[in-house]
């Protein structure tokens, strides 16, 4: 089920709602909630629900014994305990996100045929798991207390707003509001605005540039006319943009969500296409990732403590890990790798430089590389990655004009213009001027209503509505 469908906005979320409310006490709350957690995920995968509470089970009992070994001063049982707890728990990513890419690659370099069924990747897995990992993890490191009741711990991992595309959560930022949050008027009013910030991002901007991400990227007809770097530049720019309203769109509908029910989940992104290096531009996109595989990979390795050769060696093991994350191709991990060698030319001797730059030349070096860097990630093999490199430096030139105008393409064209422009923070400066005024905050109030208007009309007219991290 997805956030931005009309069984979610008039069905899912309204019963929910009522029932929440409509019980007093904390444990059925957190019950309920739970409850229709679980109904969120089954509505795609109902085989994976019992997957999912498989692996919760392991980290509550892993939980639990590293804990009371900790407090017997038992070091090496508790060693190996939460060995094995992570064995279980990455094994199984492992198995569901990598088997079949293993076993092909396997193939592919020792001209052999080993067969394996093909196997379906539960939604949201990497999200999940990631969660649970940090869960044992800091539990190990005494960084937070174990939870002792699983319920609480269940309803931490199956939590529907971030369970299926984030924000990644950890513990420690819930624990808290797991047993003792209180809901207020002022929180569950931000979060009704917030999600409909959200929605507005992935229905009226997202879909619509993906129209003309998908038409080029995905038409054989554009490739095989040779048609020159513009048209693939578009793309680039089309896709760009569609990545960024979809996921951090999705995580404003999650955090709204989260903030109506009591829960303050931390900032995913940050503006990250104003960045003005790459190095920037990784501290504002997709922030509960890049702080996970710096908490519990890169500092774990040594970080930047090390000799230069180890730091590279760290750098090259968090981004090639990175690119896995996002799925099991060869793609994701030269995209992970680019970034890598492009972060570690900024951090070597190109900062020094960058500094010096004007600003708005700052910002051109960055987006152009983060475009380059967005197609690789679009597409969907090794020998499409050179083909459209190379395309974005090809400047030959054709009648875009009839293209888009005979397939339906001028409006989606338009929409890049109100995308560009919102990816600067123009929204938060006219609400943090509407606040001050109250005649203008009524007027935002009616702009919150017409976006939701305008999102569900849209829903009801058209069933183009894909969302890119359901992949993840």
């Amino acid at each position: 089920m997805l956030f931005s469908s009309l069984t979610f906005i008039f069905a899912f979320l309204p019963l929910l709602l009522f029932l929440y409310f409509l019980l007093k006490k904390r444990w059925y709350r957190n019950f309920i909630l739970l409850l229709f957690s679980i109904l969120f995920y089954a509505w795609g995968e109902p085989k994976y629900i019992f997957l999912m509470f498989l692996v919760i089970l392991i980290s509550y009992i892993a939980g639990i014994l590293i804990d009371k070994l900790e407090a017997k001063n038992k070091t090496l049982l508790k060693n190996i305990t939460f060995i094995l707890s992570l064995i279980l728990i990455i094994g199984n990513l492992i198995y569901f996100k990598y088997a079949n890419f293993i076993v092909d690659n396997i193939n592919n370099i020792f001209k052999l045929n080993i067969s394996i069924k093909a196997i379906v990747l539960p939604i949201g897995i990497s999200f999940y798991t990631f969660q649970i990992l940090s869960y044992i993890i800091d539990v190990y490191r005494k960084k937070i207390p174990v939870q002792k009741n699983i319920l609480d711990l269940s309803l931490y991992v199956t939590l529907f707003p971030q369970l299926v595309a984030g924000p990644i959560v950890r513990y420690e930022t819930v624990q808290d509001e797991l047993e003792n949050r209180k809901e207020n008027l002022n929180d569950i009013i931000s979060g009704v605005k917030r999600f409909i910030i959200g929605l507005s991002k992935k229905i009226i901007l997202a879909n619509n540039v993906a129209l003309l991400a998908d038409f080029i990227f995905d038409n054989s007809y554009i490739h095989q006319s040779g048609y020159g770097s513009l048209i693939i530049w578009l793309g680039a720019i089309a896709y760009s943009l569609q990545i960024y309203y979809d996921f951090s769109g999705y995580s404003d509908m999650a955090i709204g969500l989260g903030q109506i029910f009591g829960f303050h989940f931390l900032e995913n992104f940050n503006y990250p296409y104003i960045s003005r290096s790459i190095t920037e531009f990784w501290r504002r996109w997709h922030i509960s990732l890049s702080s996970w595989f710096r908490d519990y990979v890169y500092i774990p390795l040594g970080g930047n403590r090390v000799s230069k050769f180890r730091w590279i060696l760290n750098l090259l093991v968090v981004w090639a890990l990175t690119g896995l994350w996002h799925g099991a191709s060869w793609n994701f991990i030269i995209w992970g790798l680019y970034f890598c060698f492009l972060l570690i030319l900024e951090k070597i001797f190109l900062k020094k430089f960058i500094d010096k730059w004007p600003s708005v030349v700052r910002w051109l070096y960055s987006i152009i590389l983060i475009i380059i860097g967005w197609v690789i990630f679009r597409v969907e093999n090794i020998s499409e990655v050179f083909y459209f490199i190379k395309k974005l430096f090809d400047f030959s030139s054709t009648n875009y004009i009839e293209i888009f105008a005979s397939n339906n393409l001028i409006i989606p064209i338009l929409f890049i213009i109100p995308s560009i422009l919102f990816m600067f923070p123009i929204y938060k400066k006219i609400e943090n001027l509407c606040i001050k005024k109250p005649i203008l905050n009524y007027a935002l109030n009616a702009v919150y209503l017409g976006l939701f208007l305008i999102c569900i009309m849209y829903l009801i007219s058209s069933n183009f509505n894909p969302f890119i991290y359901f992949r993840f």
